[in-house]
């Protein structure tokens, strides 16, 4: 994003102060930071307009990220296909008929190197949602960098990397939840110790809202998966106010405007208060809790499709209204199919026209003060402070030990189903109006718009891709690379990310890399709730 001209006034001139409250209250930039992280928000530096992209073979998706840069965005936020989301290769039978359909295909790091060619990785940040196969993708995008000249050290963008969300909510797990906690951690102390632009985990909210939970326990289940992976990097000896700035967040955006507000500022006060309080941090950067929104998925209808760029605005507003430091704006036909380039360039105009046109990103949180917003905020943080007693006493004391029991006894999901049930029957006796499902259906019958289509050329183009790098690369090298993450994950004190690069730079494959630490890992089987 180029830099802004600095006027601050409103359209009719009139001049705005970065701040407005009463004096003595919380300013922005001040602990507990319930409006915002830093006292200029966006007059010093807008959000990153960072628009998820991925589809077909890597080359393929190389060339939308090349169109989204050159229509203004400032991020790049990579999606995989299902096979890759799963930590499976694309020849593997079980992925057939699903290679590149709702992201890219990824099977080595020759895919890696066509995603990102011609990119400059030391200038653009990068979000990778991928989480199981998340070691794996991140070592390859290092190593696609160095190779390109780019050192580890100036990489700057997130890894998704939550694994809780996983078992909670998204379901693409491959481990058993202790040993896939060895490997973010094992990111999360290899970032610390070489990459200190990278965020190693995006602890996710996102897919438990898209699950169907509430913003409460959106926000509650997410604070408590972010306080159990501080835990886990404590018990390995990190220093808390070294590893905590690296943390990010990811919430997801619905259409109650003013409670996504007041979940985003309560998200900040409570972070703040647990990280000096109970984790002993120190400095600003350790208890300043920093996220990046997608405006949410699960609200696109599929009837009159164009209502979706209204809904999309409004939860876009809220996310900046909110303080968001980073942003991606859905496009209106994605509940039809992957979104086309128009469609994804009217996602990101929105995001524009919030920045440049409304001027609400000329005062730090604006509704500051409005007794609604901070009753909701209010509110809000109390019952997500329920939700932690709550786990902490099945914990015995640990907010990690009380994750781990939640997933094993089927809470976390049991909560989201029963909220997903709750909102249904409100839709089915028409207590909740969504316009084109339950209601105002005039213009239902129109045709659908003109949609991307990925069709089986594109499974044909990687499986070709795939047996090509595997015919050229050196199968000792390989075999090699194996044998060594094989004993490195048998021995819990060793951190696996060296093993793990070294195997993708010899061509392993995810599923090949995957299967390996599953010989000592083995594999997650969820126990039903009945």
């Amino acid at each position: 994003m180029e830099e802004r001209k600095a006027d601050f006034t409103t359209y009719s001139g009139l001049e705005v102060e970065p701040i407005y409250g009463p004096e003595g209250a919380e300013r922005p930039g001040e602990f507990p930071y319930t409006r915002g992280p830093h006292g200029s928000m966006y007059r010093s530096k807008l959000w990153t307009m960072r628009l998820f992209a991925g589809f077909g073979t890597a080359p393929d998706t190389n060339i939308r990220f090349k169109e989204l840069l050159a229509a203004g965005g400032s991020g790049l936020s990579t999606a995989y296909d299902l096979p890759t989301l799963m930590g499976r290769d694309s020849d593997d039978p079980l992925c057939l008929g699903e290679v590149g359909k709702c992201g890219v295909a990824v099977d080595t790091l020759a895919d890696v190197e066509d995603l990102y060619r011609d990119i400059d990785l030391s200038k653009v940040t990068t979000s990778m949602t991928i989480n199981s196969p998340a070691p794996i993708l991140f070592a390859m995008y290092v190593v696609a960098a160095e190779k390109n000249g780019t050192p580890r050290s100036l990489l700057g963008g997130t890894l998704q990397n939550d694994m809780f969300k996983e078992y909670q909510a998204q379901k693409e797990y491959f481990f058993p939840p202790r040993p896939s906690m060895r490997l973010v951690t094992d990111v999360v102390e290899f970032c610390s110790n070489e990459m200190p632009r990278w965020h190693p985990i995006s602890i996710s909210g996102y897919h438990i809202r898209e699950a169907g939970s509430t913003a409460v326990q959106e926000l509650a289940f997410t604070l408590a998966n972010g306080f159990a992976y501080v835990e886990a990097a404590i018990a390995r000896g990190l220093s808390v106010d070294e590893f905590a700035p690296r943390l990010s967040f990811f919430f997801n955006a619905h259409v109650d405007f003013f409670e996504e507000i007041a979940k985003f500022r309560a998200a900040r006060r409570i972070w703040a208060h647990w990280m000096r309080d109970r984790y002993g941090a120190k400095t600003e950067r350790a208890m300043q809790l920093r996220f990046h929104t997608q405006t949410a998925g699960v609200s696109l209808t599929a009837q009159q499709p164009e209502i979706n760029l209204v809904r999309t605005a409004i939860e876009a507003l809220a996310g900046v209204l909110g303080g968001t430091q980073s942003l991606h704006t859905n496009s209106f036909d994605e509940a039809l199919a992957l979104p086309s380039e128009k469609s994804s360039r009217l996602a990101l105009r929105t995001q524009q026209v919030i920045a440049h046109e409304t001027r609400v990103a000329n005062v730090a949180d604006p509704l500051g003060g409005s007794w609604y917003v901070e009753a909701l905020t209010d509110e809000t943080e109390r019952l997500a402070e329920e939700v932690f007693a709550y786990l902490d006493e099945l914990g015995g004391g640990s907010i990690l030990e009380g994750v781990f029991a939640g997933i094993d006894s089927g809470y976390f999901m049991g909560e989201i189903a029963q909220a997903s049930y709750d909102l249904e029957r409100k839709l089915n006796d028409g207590r909740h109006i969504v316009v084109g499902v339950n209601d105002f259906l005039e213009g239902n019958d129109e045709a659908a718009p003109e949609t991307l289509q990925i069709g089986p050329q594109f499974e044909e183009k990687q499986l070709a891709r795939l047996a090509e790098v595997k015919r050229l690369r050196d199968g000792d090298a390989v075999a090699r690379s194996l044998a060594e993450i094989r004993r490195v994950a048998s021995e819990p004190g060793i951190n696996t990310m060296p093993a793990i690069i070294e195997a993708v730079r010899v061509y392993a494959t995810v599923g090949e890399i995957m299967n390996t630490f599953a010989d000592e890992f083995g594999l997650y089987r969820e126990t039903p709730v009945i």
